[in-house]
């Protein structure tokens, strides 16, 4: 309740209140006294005239009586009168009576009060021996309407009273409020910053105390305003001050910044140009360790050649590292979902580090659980890439012992599995400091690791991201001197309730075994009875008939002499095909002859090549192994279309073909090829990337817009160039898979077998091995001709070979007017074509220096551009020259030549 309120009510409430109490009881009073002195007035006239009353009526003077009675009428608000006798009869009627009088039991007046009549009885003693009664009935209505009359007069009073107490109370409250209003109204601008001005003193001490206050602070606020904006502008030019010192460092930081971005720019095509410029000597060095891998080489020039191409290996290994890492911080690294064999995969890595683990020597062993599904898609080359990483460092930093990989089934669910893949090792181990800062790139656990090691600290924390970026978690345990595990998770798409088949299958057969290492020794027993085998040792050997086949391990201390001659009697004992399991490479297999057959296998030993193994000495014995079902003729089950601008590819793929007894249609473009489609249906497409008006990619859009059969039909890319991009980027085009030129049969053999379920042994593709050629001089260059490299190229046929030179050359004029034009009209696109034909050409004819020139062209101009080939276009000239001059001096198609590069020094 506000103060005004509280004020007007105290004003005008209480008096009224007051005053209305008091009317009230005014009225009550002057009421109760009305009626007093109506009662008196009755008392006292029926005292004064009673008594003659009854002297008349006791004298029967009727005249007396009624007059006597008028004056009893007379008396006020009187309206009837009676009197009775002592027995009660009316003797004497005035007026009305509303009932008839009864005796009173008493002798005594008294007044009876019926709401607003009354009735006065009184006695008359002296009527005669029995008294008789006077009887007035009063009417009290008068009483009632003077007692309205004068409650009207009090609220008229009350009225009055009240609205000049209102005004009073106006008054006053206007007069103590509006001091405290205008302090109100003061406080409410000093609370929004404005200074109010100085209110008026009223009269009040109290109000004028408030208003002395209220007007203090106003000052007060007011002086305090004037230093805050003082400081508030003191600071705003420091703020000022500051922003300009701090847009002054934002513009030498964003130049900063910007110098950073460049610099790391410039670092990318740094490594980027670098890894071309370091790939492309490379292609030169591994071309050049090709070609004279095929031709003949002493033995020391072979074990020079080896070292070479292991540099190469080397190099290589560090540039990927560095471009992995590159694209990992940059976030390009794309993942593929490809099938994925978990065993094939670590038998491969295996087998790549087994070098160096059979020189230490260590024992290498890899454990895929049976739990683990068989058809699993991720990124082959990513989990490979991982485990080389992990299974290399194992090897690198251990001595002796063991490097074990295992992978088993972590969790499952449908669609998805996820691996637990461990390499553990018997090594150095780490302690807590080393394993804190073993996943940073070009860090490693000691300084002096990377002189004794080798390696650029970078393997790790390669691995590490591509595994995080797989979905994974890579961690590690070790204890220094006891060895090291390195565990990462791996999710992949799969089934687990697909169970993986035996790779052995040995029903019935009993195998001796003797490893002396214990996890390879549980690995291989468990292979070989999961196949169905019976297995045991070589102490049971003795008395158990009918042993199928012998599987013995050699450590490095069986190598000796006088062990291998043990060796050599305890397996004549077998009386059974033995099967050596060596931990040393091919060239360090010991001289042990094997006295019923069998074979020497390099530890550690594949799955698949066991299998194959096992087979091939097992295959005698149909009780062990049932004899293979014969496949049917490929020709009848397959048809081939292979689509490719170069006749002389087209004839090479089509001779290669048809002696393996496959039909096979060719294509020289890809309209052809489509129009071949709408006709006819085919197995297997093999097509080529870059040909002139559709090239592969529109190509095989177009097939597998033909809907029906041709949206599953495999269409292979065989072309002469790609690179990491290109193969994804091809196969997300809806290519199926991507084979390099030349074709090597083993791989095509693969390819079908896997495709179309054909069952091709790599000797139906003809596989011909080259004559022996003398070696080129000291100071000879490459040659223009090598007829024994196209021989080989050739399947073994010689003629063939001819014929495709022929139809090389023949084509050269052609592709050099295409290289002129493209070069005159600065065309990128129609050089590449150019030169990508000529290389694909070349693949598969010996012409070693113009397929080198022609495959070097073609990678400068993807990776640096127009440019970076102009240098060399007149050594291809050049080389196409001496190429075409080579078949002018050709008198038939059956003399062999070779022309020597030596000569194209004098012609340019």
């Amino acid at each position: 309740m506000s103060l005004k309120t509280r004020l007007m009510l105290s004003i005008l409430g209480l008096p009224m209140l007051l005053l209305t109490l008091l009317a009230g009881v005014t009225v009550v009073l002057v009421d109760r006294q009305d009626q007093a002195v109506l009662r008196e007035t009755l008392a006292r006239g029926t005292a004064l005239l009673a008594p003659s009353l009854g002297e008349a009526l006791a004298d029967g003077d009727d005249r007396a009586v009624s007059r006597l009675a008028e004056r009893l009428m007379a008396l006020p608000h009187v309206q009837a009168l009676g009197i009775r006798d002592g027995q009660g009869q009316p003797s004497v009627t005035l007026g009305p009576f509303g009932e008839p009088p009864a005796a009173p039991p008493e002798a005594s007046a008294r007044l009876l009060e019926q709401g607003l009549a009354w009735r006065w009885q009184v006695p008359l003693p002296s009527a005669g021996p029995a008294p008789a009664w006077l009887t007035l009935d009063v009417d009290a209505t008068p009483l009632l309407l003077s007692r309205y009359r004068l409650m009207a007069s009090a609220g008229l009073v009350l009225m009055l009273a009240g609205l000049l107490l209102l005004l009073i109370g106006f008054a006053v409250t206007r007069r103590v409020t509006q001091p405290l209003e205008d302090a109100e109204r003061a406080l409410e601008r000093l609370a929004f910053g404005r200074v109010p001005t100085r209110l008026a003193m009223p009269a009040a001490p109290e109000l004028g105390a408030l208003t002395r206050r209220v007007n203090d602070l106003a000052d007060h606020l007011a002086a305090s305003r004037d230093d805050l904006q003082a400081q508030i502008e003191q600071a705003t030019t420091e703020l000022q001050e500051s922003m300009e010192t701090i847009e002054v460092q934002n513009i030498e930081l964003d130049m900063a910044h910007r110098r950073a971005v460049e610099a790391n720019r410039v670092k990318s095509e740094f490594l980027a140009n670098m890894s071309h410029e370091i790939r492309t000597p490379l292609n030169g060095i591994v071309g050049f360790c090709r070609l004279l891998g095929r031709s003949r080489l002493e033995p020391r020039q072979r074990e020079w050649l080896d070292h070479v191409q292991r540099a190469c290996d080397n190099l290589l290994m560090l540039v990927n590292d560095v471009l992995d890492f590159s694209k990992l911080e940059a976030g390009r690294v794309e993942l593929e979902t490809l099938p994925l064999d978990m065993v094939a995969l670590v038998d491969e890595v295996l087998g790549l580090q087994a070098p160096l683990a059979q020189h230490k020597p260590l024992q290498l062993l890899g454990l895929v659980y049976d739990d683990v599904p068989a058809d699993l898609k991720g990124d082959p080359l990513r989990v490979r890439q991982v485990i080389t990483n992990l299974v290399n460092n194992a090897v690198k930093f251990t001595d002796r012992g063991e490097v074990i990989v295992r992978v088993m089934l972590e969790e499952s669910e449908p669609g998805r599995v996820v691996l637990r893949i461990d390499v553990s090792d018997t090594g150095m181990g780490l302690d807590e400091a080393a394993r804190q800062r073993l996943f940073q790139a070009f860090h490693q656990t000691d300084a002096s690791h990377s002189r004794e090691f080798g390696g650029t600290g970078l393997g790790l924390a390669i691995s590490r991201q591509l595994v995080e970026r797989m979905g994974g978690k890579l961690s590690v345990e070790s204890t220094p001197g006891e060895g090291s595990t390195f565990s990462f998770t791996l999710p992949l798409a799969g089934d687990a309730e697909a169970e993986r088949p035996p790779e052995l299958q040995l029903p019935g057969a009993t195998v001796v075994l003797d490893e002396p290492h214990p996890p390879t020794r549980r690995a291989l027993e468990h292979l070989m009875r999961r196949g169905g085998a019976r297995v045991v040792t070589a102490t049971q050997a003795a008395a158990e008939p009918g042993i199928a086949l012998a599987v013995v391990a050699l450590n490095a201390e069986d190598l000796e002499a006088a062990p291998l001659e043990a060796w050599h009697r305890r397996l004549e004992r077998f009386a059974c095909p033995a099967l050596l399991l060596v931990n040393a490479g091919p060239a360090d297999f010991p001289a042990l002859p094997l006295p019923h057959g069998g074979e020497v296998l390099a530890k550690p030993v594949a799955r698949a090549t066991l299998s194959q193994a096992m087979r091939r000495h097992l295959a005698n014995a149909p009780q062990v192994l049932p004899a293979p079902v014969p496949p049917a003729a490929p020709s009848a089950a397959a048809r081939l279309l292979v689509v490719d601008d170069s006749e002389s590819n087209r004839l090479l793929m089509r001779e290669l073909l048809n002696e393996a007894g496959i039909a096979v249609t060719l294509a020289a473009s890809g309209a052809e090829a489509l129009s071949l489609a709408r006709q006819q249906r085919f197995d297997l497409v093999l097509m080529d990337i870059r040909m002139a008006g559709m090239d592969g990619l529109e190509t095989t859009r177009a097939l597998r817009r033909l809907g029906g059969e041709w949206r599953r039909v495999p269409i292979v890319a065989v072309t002469a160039h790609v690179q990491g991009e290109q193969r994804r980027t091809l196969l997300e085009s809806g290519l199926d898979e991507v084979l390099i030129k030349p074709l090597e049969p083993r791989r095509l053999v693969r390819l079908l077998e896997e495709t179309l379920g054909l069952t091709l042994p790599s000797g139906d593709l003809p596989q011909a091995t080259p004559p022996e050629t003398p070696p080129p001089e000291a100071g000879q260059e490459l040659a223009v001709v090598d007829l024994e490299i196209g021989t080989r190229l050739a399947g073994g046929r010689e003629a063939l070979a001819r014929e495709l030179l022929e139809k090389l050359a023949d084509s050269l004029p052609e592709s050099e007017r295409a290289i002129r034009e493209a070069v005159a009209g600065r065309d990128d696109e129609a050089l590449l074509d150019a030169l990508h034909a000529l290389n694909g050409a070349c693949r598969y004819c010996g012409t070693p220096r113009l397929g080198l020139l022609a495959e070097t062209l073609e990678t400068r101009l993807r990776s640096r551009g127009r440019e970076a080939v102009t240098a060399l276009l007149p050594d291809l000239y050049a080389a196409m020259a001496e190429l075409r001059r080579w078949q002018a001096d050709q008198p038939s198609s059956t003399t062999k030549a070779v022309a020597s590069a030596s000569s194209s020094e004098s012609d340019r």
